[in-house]
């Protein structure tokens, strides 16, 4: 069977598989069909030019696709634990999809067959991309599925408006048979160095009875404060955090997950003046917080698979269930922290409608300390994402973000321009203590397949957004900022996974008259 039809296949539906299939019956085989990049059996891909990649592609080890299974031969069937395996295998970035049907034998068991497709992961990376009038050069070669083992190494010399970094990372989703995962990120920069190194057995699955891990982050920069989308004061951050924690649950009852947690976290950040500066200094107070914590979460088992939504032509997995999750820290001058301060965060997320006609995904946050009896860097925030399905080929969205802040560090401005949403103007373009983003899309997914390496659509859009409050730096603010615009998208199908390619010519409407009437925005996103 051809991989595209396939696909079909399951097109509409969270898992396809026969009627027949009664739950609590005992799972037979469980067949793995691991299809290569390209599809031999397909007119489309089977010159030779598709049959090289093929050859020299390692195409990912059955047993690294088993030890992602929630189910087993001779336990009893569960359509639920079907569907959450399609979705935690289409979260590798080595597969382009994966499908889990099931069927019942002549024997009277459930037969179950998972069937994935690998990308092409051994790349060279070599990039240039501009987004809110700056450019960013990457050059490196990357492995994404290393030997077909699922490992990501890669090498990367980043060259950006902020920095010049040579970067190393390793990444290991499970180690060996088990659901721990080890991420190794080395970063020799032109302004300093970063180190991060964690260690994660997270709650895998609903039904997870528990999770524990941690991770390790030192880090020495420069960093700078905008205005107008210009360098304007700067500052050295050098920053050294440990977290460690470990969580238990009662896993999945009647729709629901419920999860504690307890962990420790120290944070120092020290902040001082650039040698040799270029710029005016600003510089932060020091903040040292040490603290243990406490969290809880709950989720609920509400998912919905679609198409032509945020990517081009391929499966897309959304939460419209509800979650909460809520943590609170106590830092204490007795622990080696420099205040006595609780730390907090509470959030929500709720979807409602349907991806096939209406849907509104909403998000809210609130985090921040109370010290000294007020409130410091405390920010609230909402996302609210609006998608209505038009047709196969047409979709209208909308976005609306605010963040209001109060008490906030000096190193933690809220800002927008062309890197935030803003897409008309240049990046960090004003500063503040809140904001607004406010974003309509037209989406159009096209038929148009070249080469049969990267779908194609388009967008016209319109944002408008500004800034509240004071900025950190006294620069002027100009209120509502405002664009207009048209895009095309390529979604590549051999190479990066959930990457969405984005050339954008945007107009600002409004503004300072030294920023550009075009802008041009080359980059590469995980959405439409």
């Amino acid at each position: 069977m051809l991989w595209s039809a396939a696909l079909a296949d399951t097109k509409d539906t969270a898992l396809q598989e026969s009627p027949a299939v009664a739950a609590g019956s005992e799972i037979g085989t469980i067949t793995i069909v691991r299809d290569n990049v390209f599809d031999p059996d397909d007119p489309k891909e089977s010159g030779a030019f598709y049959q090289f990649f093929n050859r020299f592609h390692i195409v990912t080890r059955e047993r690294i696709i088993r030890r992602q299974l929630l189910f087993a031969e001779g336990e009893p069937y569960d359509r639920r634990l079907l569907e959450e395996t399609e979705r935690i295998l289409r979260e590798n970035r080595y597969l382009y999809d994966a499908s889990v049907t099931a069927e019942t034998g002549s024997d009277g068991r459930a037969h179950v067959t998972v069937r994935t497709r690998d990308i092409w992961t051994i790349t060279p990376a070599l990039s240039i991309s501009r987004k809110g009038g700056e450019n960013k050069t990457i050059v490196g070669l990357e492995e994404g599925n290393l030997l077909g083992l699922g490992q990501r190494i890669r090498v990367l010399r980043i060259d950006d408006v902020d920095r010049t970094s040579t970067t190393f990372e390793y990444a290991d989703r499970q180690i060996g048979r088990s659901w721990t995962g080890v991420r190794l990120v080395a970063s020799d920069n032109s302004d300093g160095d970063s180190f991060f190194l964690s260690l994660i057995k997270p709650f895998h699955a609903l039904d997870a009875r528990w999770s524990a891990g941690g991770w390790v982050f030192d880090d020495d920069r420069e960093t700078s404060l905008y205005s107008l989308g210009d360098e304007i004061a700067e500052y050295r951050h050098e920053r050294q955090s440990v977290t460690a924690w470990g969580g238990i649950s009662a896993g999945l009852r009647d729709g629901w997950a419920s999860r504690w947690s307890a962990g420790f976290v120290y944070d120092d950040n020290r902040f001082a003046s650039v040698p040799s500066p270029a710029l005016p200094q600003v510089v932060p107070a020091d903040r040292k917080l040490v603290y243990p914590y406490l969290a809880f979460e709950l989720v609920e088992d509400h998912y919905e698979k679609t198409r032509n939504s945020d990517q081009i032509e391929r499966s897309e997995d959304y939460f419209m269930g509800t979650r909460l999750a809520a943590s609170l820290g106590w830092s204490d001058e007795a622990f080696g922290a420099d205040r006595d301060a609780w730390i907090y965060t509470v959030s929500a997320q709720k979807g409602f409608g349907s991806m096939q006609s209406h849907a509104l995904l909403t998000a809210a946050e609130v985090r921040g300390r109370h010290e000294n009896g007020d409130t410091a860097n405390a920010t609230s925030t909402l996302n609210l994402r609006y998608y209505w399905r038009q047709s196969e080929k047409r979709l209208f969205f909308a976005l609306l973000e605010g963040t209001a802040g109060h008490g906030l560090d000096l190193d933690n401005p809220v800002q927008i321009g062309g890197d935030s949403g803003l897409r008309g103007y240049p990046l960090r373009y004003q500063s503040g203590d809140g904001r607004i983003l406010f974003s309509v899309e037209q989406r159009y997914f096209t038929d148009w397949y070249p080469f049969r390496l990267f779908r194609v659509g388009g967008a016209i859009f319109f944002d408008a957004g500004r800034t509240f409050g004071d900025n950190p730096v006294a620069g002027p603010n100009l209120g509502w900022l405002r664009d207009v615009g048209i895009g095309l998208r390529f979604a590549p199908t051999r190479l990066g996974a959930n990457r969405v390619f984005h050339l954008d010519i945007a107009f600002p409407l409004d503004g300072d008259p030294t920023i550009d009437s075009l802008q041009i925005l080359l980059e590469s996103k995980r959405s439409f």
